[in-house]
């Protein structure tokens, strides 16, 4: 059993790029699938498709990107954990390199990049960094 799904669901994007993996392979949930929206729409992968594995339960393969052999994602990390949730106003949301990156945070409106929080002045819970 995994205790934080998103922090799993990085590492293993993290993962497979160390090692130049095309696709990797998540367990499904919506959460997970409204963060690889985010990071798709940002186009740091290329496009993520679901499985599905019976009792319910899907799979998510996640295509990752490279441009000139290097992965387009540098860093990617975890903001909020479950021992410790990290919660924003719409003016304190963190910039990732002076907005070059992005933050993806979960609101009442959904989750999304903190640009696009800005834009319809809302906050929430700082999910992750990528840059």
């Amino acid at each position: 059993m995994v205790n934080d799904p998103v922090g799993d669901m990085l590492t293993r994007i993290r993962n497979g790029q160390m090692r130049r993996r095309n696709v990797v392979s998540t367990p499904g949930s919506r959460l997970r699938a409204n963060v690889l929206n985010v990071l798709k729409s940002e186009g740091y992968i290329r496009d993520f498709a679901t499985t599905e594995l019976g009792n319910g339960r899907t799979e998510f393969a996640i295509e990752l990107k490279y441009y000139d052999g290097q992965p387009v994602i540098r860093s990617i990390q975890r903001v909020s954990k479950p021992g410790r949730r990290v919660y924003s106003a719409v003016g304190d949301l963190p910039r990732v390199a002076d907005g070059l990156g992005v933050t993806i945070v979960s609101t009442p409106q959904g989750v999304m990049a903190d640009h696009e929080a800005r834009e319809r002045n809302v906050g929430g819970e700082v999910l992750c960094k990528v840059f």
